[in-house]
């Protein structure tokens, strides 16, 4: 079982917020809820009952026929998984809980008789979908599961260096050529591999690339196949599949109609909808004047999109071919792509920003006399401050979007950085720093 955040909040909820409220997990397939839920309740309980509505037998099915008389269903419940509950001791966990919309809408009443605690698992779309006919509870404590975040990924693989890149970021130092480039190999593991458990689990095992792409590419189909269920037409996934090549070609926004091949319809606009409901992709909008709050100033037409897991946008960049060759990822790793990546850089920038439970900003306005524009990529808030940040694959000369922006805005910058492969240092006001860092940055924001 591999070390989460989401266990801290879990512990977090328990310790705060139960018995009054059950424990949402809600996130994108494969992200590892279930196996969270767990682990939380074998280390922290007397007993633990199970409920996986993705895999349930029709006696224990059979017992959520009448809920409403809750010293029978405990009864039941305990003599059919043989399984005895303690009060103030032990959790129910609901897997998969959008299969069972009924059983939702009864976690008021659970809750309320307070014996137990409880906790689910779902996936956003299907739990949405799923609720048409019941009263959502408002007694749920949610908490976003993401992929595996940076930190985590180095847990998993036992890498211990985590905490000296934060002792070297505090000191604001160069940490050295050498020494860079064997940090900033480690983080393009972590792009190659994305923070999948699934993924995460084969490096581990020492399993090359070509396996590890294929299980992505599963994951891939996975999702594909979720989305068909919601949208036999199709137009869901081709959203999804489309978020690489629109940020490999620079557009300023996201264009549905260039995902689905037509004009974009009343129709589109919902499975876009059902699309970041599904959390597998990250929007990130276009603020229209970065001086006010960034979220009132949202325009929701203007946006980017970016996958929840950059492991799976490096297959996804390579997927046309039938799999991904491991000459392929050792020159990703050794940063020997002839291709500009800057956009793989970039969605690993919107994963880390993610993961910390931030919403995602960009700014983009025209250059006077020009028909171009600047583009700022990510924005993101410091107390009534902003801290713009670009994102560079390699060369960290040229920031021309990023310097206009300071002075244009320059009573609303705290500070501003451009994130790239290069060692720590600074042009002006502006801080360059090495990818590897951002999560300390963050850490200072929050």
């Amino acid at each position: 079982m591999f070390k989460r955040k989401a266990s801290d909040q879990l512990k977090e909820w328990k310790d705060n917020y139960a018995p009054e409220y059950a424990a949402l997990l809600e996130g994108a397939r494969r992200v590892g809820k279930s196996t969270i839920a767990e682990d939380f309740a074998k280390k922290n309980y007397r007993t633990y009952i199970k409920v996986d509505f993705a895999n349930i037998t029709k006696e224990l099915l059979n017992v959520f026929d009448d809920i409403a008389n809750l010293e029978i269903f405990f009864l039941r419940i305990q003599a059919v998984t043989d399984i005895t509950l303690y009060p103030r001791e032990s959790v129910i966990i609901f897997d998969e809980i959008q299969r069972q919309p009924k059983v939702r809408q009864a976690i008021k009443y659970l809750v309320a008789d307070g014996r137990y605690d409880y906790i689910e698992t779902g996936s956003l779309i299907s739990i949405k979908k799923n609720v048409k006919d019941i009263v959502i509870p408002s007694e749920e404590h949610r908490i976003p599961v993401y992929p595996m975040d940076y930190e985590e990924f180095m847990w998993a693989i036992g890498n211990d260096t985590y905490d000296r890149l934060r002792e070297f970021y505090k000191l604001g130092i160069e940490v050295g050529n050498s020494v860079n480039r064997k940090l900033m190999r480690d983080f393009r593991i972590y792009m190659a591999v994305g923070g999948m458990p699934q993924a995460v689990n084969a490096y581990i095992k020492r399993k090359n690339f070509t396996e590890i792409d294929r299980i992505k590419r599963d994951i891939i189909e996975l999702y594909i196949d979720d989305f068909k269920k919601i949208d036999p037409s199709g137009s869901i996934g081709r959203m999804y599949e489309s978020i690489p090549s629109q940020l490999a070609t620079n557009k300023k926004k996201y264009f549905i109609s260039q995902a689905t091949g037509k004009r974009k319809t009343k129709k589109d606009t919902l499975c876009l909808s059902d699309l970041l409901d599904s959390k597998t992709v990250i929007p990130c909008y276009n603020t229209r004047n970065p001086s006010i709050a960034l979220s009132q100033t949202k325009d929701s037409d203007t946006y980017k999109l970016y996958l929840s897991d950059t492991g799976l946008f490096t297959t996804m960049i390579f997927k046309a071919s039938g799999k991904t060759s491991e000459n392929i990822y050792n020159k990703l790793l050794s940063d020997k792509l002839p291709a500009d990546l800057g956009y793989l850089y970039e969605n690993a920038v919107a994963q880390i920003i993610t993961a910390t439970n931030t919403d995602l900003y960009y700014h983009t306005w025209k250059k006077e006399n020009s028909t171009h524009s600047y583009e700022v990529d990510f924005i993101v808030q410091k107390d009534t401050k902003i801290v713009p940040i670009e994102v560079k694959s390699s060369a960290s000369k040229k920031h021309d979007s990023i310097d206009a922006f300071s002075k244009k805005y320059s009573k609303y910058v705290a500070e501003m950085y451009l994130f790239s492969q290069k060692d720590v240092g600074h042009d002006n006001e502006l801080k360059l720093r090495p990818i590897y860092m951002l999560p300390f940055i963050l850490e200072e924001l929050s």
